[in-house]
């Protein structure tokens, strides 16, 4: 059970195969599974953001330490999505709030990587292989071209929950 008066970070997926990325990340052995969340799918991204202005800016603001990852599908509209989606969060919590997807859909991503990354091969293991490249400072499955339009939301996210999330 995570403590909300520590910094954590709770994960709200857009659909099953983000749900499996984000507990692969939360397997590497290198994350801090104590202060990492997953919630239910909430099955749409658009649902991902009413469910986040509904049920999460409250409970932000309430506990100063919690962060909190949206995890959608940018369906090859990234630019669009993802302004639309940060439109949805105050400016008072956006410090804390992050926005992460695959470019187009994470079936996309794993038909890609099984032909390229010998040891992927489900979305947990893209999703570990995520959190092993945070925890390494590297960018090799960052760099696809389905993830790497995510560089500048990673970088504000890894200075704010690297520190709490990967801890060695």
């Amino acid at each position: 059970m995570i403590n909300r008066y520590n910094p954590h970070l709770i994960i709200l997926p857009e659909d099953d195969h983000n749900r499996q990325i984000a507990n692969g990340f939360k397997q590497d052995l290198n994350v801090n599974f104590d202060v990492i969340q997953t919630l239910a799918i909430a099955r749409g991204w658009r649902k991902v953001l009413e469910e986040f202005e509904k049920n999460h800016i409250s409970k932000m603001r309430q506990y100063p330490q919690m962060n909190m990852l949206l995890l959608i599908d940018f369906d090859d509209d990234q630019e669009d999505r993802f302004s639309y989606a940060k439109d949805y969060i105050p400016e008072d919590i956006r410090n804390r709030v992050f926005i992460l997807g695959v470019k187009i859909e994470p079936r996309d991503l794993k038909k890609d990587v099984l032909n390229n990354f010998n040891h992927i091969k489900s979305f947990e293991n893209i999703g570990e292989a995520l959190a092993k490249e945070c925890a390494e400072n590297k960018n090799e499955l960052w760099g696809h071209d389905l993830l790497i339009h995510n560089k500048p939301e990673l970088e504000r996210m890894v200075v704010s929950v690297k520190p709490f999330l990967f801890p060695n």
